[in-house]
């Protein structure tokens, strides 16, 4: 018999408190370390070392929360596939448009093919609008938010709490997103 899936509020805290921290950590690497990086790996590949640093880092804090179907380490493939094609969409659609508009496009996209990837491997295709929707409710505020404060601040500081906010609120979208379609498929189950 499988374990009962987290509840919606224990996902949404853990999924908001570790991803804050993961976000901190990559986040740091931007505010402390952003030119020696794109001198290193180019433009690009800057956006790739730090995506992959999400997925490694935020499959160890979602991971605990999955309980249906998709036990680590196969959470692991799922998270990194549902995590590439959101930073895939962002970051096409900001070098694309290269502005706010970039961003906001590039959240949508993202969350859009976040949802897709969650609801494809959870099997709940039907799910997919309100994935999208809660994805990208809290990419939105996350992102922008965090961004209003570094605007405010143009400091490290200012930075670190861009990527504070961001995991916050992000985090806690993951996390509902994954309660959410693994209690569909419980529900549909038993």
């Amino acid at each position: 018999m499988t374990q009962p899936v987290p509840s919606l509020s224990r996902s949404i805290a853990t999924g908001a408190i570790g991803f804050a921290v993961v976000s901190l950590c990559v986040f740091a690497t931007v505010a402390f370390a952003e030119e020696w990086m794109h001198r290193t790996f180019g433009e690009l590949g800057a956006y790739v070392v730090w995506t992959v640093l999400f997925i490694l880092l935020g499959g160890a804090v979602f991971g605990p929360l999955v309980v249906v179907r998709w036990r680590l380490p196969k959470f692991f493939l799922l998270f990194a596939l549902a995590f590439f094609a959101y930073a895939a969409g962002w970051v096409v659609a900001y070098f694309v448009l290269r502005s706010t508009g970039g961003e906001l496009i590039g959240s949508l996209l993202g969350s859009v093919l976040m949802a897709i990837v969650f609801a494809a491997g959870f099997g709940s295709l039907r799910a997919t609008v309100k994935l999208a929707t809660v994805l990208f409710l809290s990419n939105f505020v996350g992102y922008f938010l965090g961004a209003e404060i570094f605007r405010s601040l143009f400091s490290a500081m200012g930075m670190l709490l861009f990527g504070i906010v961001y995991g916050l609120f992000f985090g806690a979208g993951i996390g509902a997103v994954l309660q959410m379609v693994q209690q569909e498929q419980q529900n549909e189950i038993g």
